[in-house]
């Protein structure tokens, strides 16, 4: 398996419980032009073109080397492409597609109605738009146990309330906007000592540890393998470390 085959395979264990619930509130069917915005490896967006068929399907990501993740895993997959860039400034064509999803890509914006505004205009008059975000922290174990080995990391609540959410989809010029919890458990290893394994690998952690100076990188990481050892006890049960999951399931629609 290849580093991408790896990290793509990392994101699906925390996310995959989303996919079908996504797709459902997209509707997509045979035709429609879709943004996937956050595509990550492309997951969803290879998921979206079976559906629309000879649609197009855009993935678009912030991470250069996710989109070329992407392409490498999407080869043979027809009508995807993939672009890197900031889904808030994107040079989206004008009224260029149907529907807009995203799962689990959408809680990082620096100004999240800009980018919600951007990706409106992306959207068709009467176009639609469907994202899965982290929900409310109560009902999340993930982001708790990574941010005891990085403070900070639980910035994925970003969205997690929902009349925020709602202001915010809102405010980007949005109607007809419904959010609703969808909830899955995510299986993330058989033992503590595992699940610090994943999180010290997991592409959307491994950041933390990287950001410092080259040569304190072994030490950091050692330290969050053994706070993250420590924090993951709570969740073991005999079937390994199970923890809670939820999202906000967001359709709305711009206005015709």
């Amino acid at each position: 398996m290849s580093a991408v085959e790896r990290d793509a395979e990392q994101y699906e264990v925390v996310s995959a419980g989303y996919t079908a619930p996504l797709l459902a509130a997209a509707g997509i069917t045979a035709g429609d032009r879709v943004l996937d915005v956050g595509c990550g490896y492309g997951t969803t967006t290879r998921a979206a073109a079976l559906l629309a068929g000879s649609g197009r399907v855009l993935g678009n990501d912030l991470s250069p080397a996710m989109v070329a993740g992407a392409r490498a895993l999407s080869a043979g997959a027809g009508h995807v492409v993939f672009e890197a860039g900031d889904a808030q400034t994107h040079p989206f064509p004008d009224g260029g597609f149907d529907v807009a999803i995203s799962r689990m890509g959408v809680m990082f914006f620096a100004d999240p109605v800009a980018a919600f505004a951007n990706i409106g205009r992306a959207l068709r008059p009467g176009g639609r738009l469907a994202i899965a975000t982290v929900g409310a922290p109560e009902h999340n174990d993930l982001p708790g146990l990574v941010a005891a080995a990085a403070p900070g990391a639980d910035a994925v609540l970003a969205l997690s309330d929902p009349a925020h959410l709602t202001a915010v989809v809102s405010a980007a010029g949005f109607q007809d906007i419904t959010v609703r919890p969808v909830a899955t458990t995510i299986a993330l290893a058989t033992d503590p000592a595992a699940a610090a394994e994943f999180i010290c690998e997991w592409g959307a952690f491994r950041g933390f540890l990287t950001a410092g100076p080259a040569e304190g990188f072994a030490a950091r990481r050692a330290a969050a393998a053994a706070a993250l050892t420590v924090a993951a006890q709570r969740f073991h049960s005999g079937e390994g470390i199970l923890l809670r999951s939820s999202a906000w399931l967001v359709t709305a629609v711009r206005p015709a």
